[in-house]
């Protein structure tokens, strides 16, 4: 076996620092989808979402069917054939053939007010779609907001451990050089077992809000390559309460629903009223009677309406006026007290997350930076420390999960209103 030559041991090693390179290379960053996107994606993957748009879908086939004209009648009819006549080669010779075509003319516009029944209808599957897509964008909202939450908090458990990591290599100087006591060191080092409890809660706290939203969006994405990015903050400045009233009355498809009832019973108690009207039935007849070669005729046929069988159904829809009247009212309550719930508790949560953001947060830091201080030289105690920290660490998980509380009572209130009016 000859040996490898120069140029082709080069070609062998820049081929193995290639493969190398791209062993290598990490694995390619999560993709973080904002809300809309997010919604983007539900709108187009929810199934649940795309069986109610079918409702809408099969309320406008009714419309076809709705406006159809009545179809005419035809009837072709031959008489007097005489198989034993005289003269058995001539049976049709007093035939007498004849043709007769009829149609139902419908009076007092019963077409026109089917149709427009059908078109009540349809908009009335569209408001309920538009209802249920709002409940469902709420739970997508929730969870969005959950796992936005989780990290934040996976962030701050984080930042926790790394800082109490510092604090334990400082303290093993300071054992080192004889400024503390083993046991304290041995009490630091215990302590971090809450911290590392804390990130690994959170880690899976994440994972299993992904979870959620992935099921949400029927998505089969790894977890480790979905990612959702936004603000996780909160909003000082709230709308004067009437502002949000007026935004549900405009918006909410459930209250839209209920009027559009309203409006559909007045045209089935129309239609209930027309159909108990005549409907005449034109007819004209052609045919031959020997010896009259040809002749036509017209005839119309009124039913002789005697007895009025339609008075029932008069009488249900025009009660049912009144039952969606009473309906649409008692909605337009529902709507007014959805909006005063949320905004209580929206008021509620800016005003606790003002006090923490201008007062305890600094507070709870500077109790502990004094307090580690102090002990670092012999002012305090190590339990007075650990308590300390124990503090700063609950006021920060606190106000975490209390914007937390807030953006939910936010998707609360848009789907109080009927549409995103807090982002």
């Amino acid at each position: 076996m000859r040996p490898a030559t120069l140029l082709e041991r080069s070609v062998w090693a820049v081929v193995f620092v290639a493969v190398s390179a791209g062993a290598q290379t990490p694995a390619p960053s999560p993709t973080a989808f904002t809300w809309q996107q997010i919604k983007d994606k539900f709108s187009g993957a929810n199934p649940t979402l795309k069986a109610a748009r079918s409702n809408v879908d099969e309320a406008k086939a009714n419309e076809i069917t709705a406006y159809l004209r009545p179809n005419p009648n035809a009837i072709f009819s031959i008489d007097q054939i005489d198989p034993f006549s005289t003269n058995p080669y001539r049976p049709f010779a007093s035939a007498f053939p004849s043709a007769s075509f009829s149609y139902l003319h419908e009076r007092r516009h019963k077409r026109e007010l089917r149709l427009e029944s059908a078109k009540k209808s349809t908009e009335i599957a569209e408001s309920m779609y538009t209802d249920q897509a709002r409940s469902l964008l709420f739970t997508l909202r929730n969870a969005f907001v959950q796992t936005l939450q989780a990290k934040a908090v996976l962030q701050n458990a984080k930042e926790n451990l790394e800082y109490w990591d510092k604090e334990l290599a400082v303290n093993r100087l300071r054992l080192q050089a004889g400024d503390m006591a083993q046991v304290d060191l041995n009490r630091l080092e215990l302590q971090r077992v809450q911290f590392e409890s804390d990130y690994e809660t959170a880690v899976v706290d994440l994972r299993t809000n992904k979870i959620q939203l992935l099921q949400l969006l029927n998505d089969r994405t790894p977890l480790d390559r979905f990612d959702i990015a936004g603000p996780y903050e909160f909003t000082e400045h709230l709308d004067p309460q009437d502002s949000f009233r007026q935004a549900a009355l405009e918006s909410r498809p459930d209250l839209k629903e209920a009027v559009q009832n309203v409006e559909l019973a007045d045209v089935n108690h129309k239609l209930a009223i027309a159909n108990g009207s005549t409907d005449p039935t034109f007819g004209v007849d052609v045919a031959r009677n020997p010896p009259i070669p040809a002749y036509f005729g017209v005839n119309v046929s009124i039913p002789l309406r005697i007895f009025d069988k339609n008075q029932g159904e008069k009488e249900r829809t025009r009660i049912d006026i009144e039952l969606h009247q009473r309906l649409r009212d008692a909605t337009e309550a529902q709507v007014y007290s959805d909006v005063d719930s949320s905004y209580v508790v929206l008021l509620q949560n800016v005003n606790l997350l003002h006090a923490y953001k201008t007062k305890y947060l600094d507070l709870a830091r500077d109790v502990r930076d004094r307090l580690e201080f102090s002990y670092q030289h012999g002012g305090a105690s190590l339990l007075d420390y650990l308590d300390a920290e124990k503090d700063y660490r609950d006021v920060r998980l606190a106000y975490i999960n209390l914007i937390g509380t807030y953006l939910t009572a936010a998707a609360q209130m848009n789907m109080a209103v009927g549409r995103e009016i807090l982002q």
